[in-house]
């Protein structure tokens, strides 16, 4: 089938918004403050708006760990459920859960893990290799057989990839969670036309890493 895919995580992010009549969907974080029963009502919600608006694929929930709650765009933006990595995979399986129930596709992001960051990839480069734990791999190990689809992010981890490539274009990224993970779903990468690609690389060239990297999506 055609995927007409949306980011729609609740709070900050949310392109179905509530000006234009949508329900309003609380914040990861937020949800889960409240516990996992909050947390399935917001992806019971979610996954019910986007059935009757007809999209079939959500770039969410987001599996990143709250390592740095000040992350502009993950702790700042309330986007991570917990900085415990148990209960972000948890909160991913509701999720995953109650979108598939409705016929929509779920995708974990933003891996190898974006919450760790002080920058913000939109704007530019951002290096996580001082501050990436290895922790924040937890929830796509849990995930792995049950995800349809995973995100990679525009990061530069050289940790896992010495190169200092972002993990959107790094091969060796791609090979941990392929053959280390033994994830066999899709693999998207983040918008290629954020700072820290189109900075740094043509859109020709940008396509051709990604697609040699082992993305699957663009």
């Amino acid at each position: 089938d055609l995927l007409i895919g949306i980011d729609q995580e609740g709070g900050r992010v949310s392109r179905l918004h509530k000006r234009y009549g949508f329900p309003q969907v609380a914040s990861a974080h937020a949800s889960a403050d409240m516990g996992a029963d909050s947390v399935r009502a917001c992806a019971v919600l979610t996954a019910k708006m986007l059935r009757e608006a007809g999209i079939n694929l959500n770039f969410a929930p987001v599996a990143d760990v709250n390592v740095n709650p000040q992350c502009p765009v993950i702790g700042a933006l309330e986007r991570s459920f917990s900085t415990d990595p148990k209960v972000v995979t948890d909160m991913c399986h509701i999720w995953i859960d109650e979108q598939r129930q409705q016929g929509v596709a779920s995708c974990l992001k933003h891996f190898p893990g974006h919450g760790s960051a002080t920058g913000d990839t939109h704007k530019g480069l951002v290096d996580v290799s001082r501050t990436w734990q290895r922790s924040e791999l937890q929830p796509y190990e849990a995930m792995c057989s049950e995800a349809p689809m995973v995100m990679t992010a525009h990061v530069v981890n050289r940790q896992l990839d010495p190169d200092g490539l972002p993990a959107s274009l790094s091969p060796r990224i791609t090979s941990l969670l392929r053959d280390s993970l033994g994830f066999t779903g899709v693999i998207v990468t983040d918008d290629l036309a954020m700072g820290a690609i189109v900075d740094h690389y043509s859109f020709e060239r940008a396509i051709a890493m990604a697609v040699a990297a082992g993305a699957d999506l663009l």
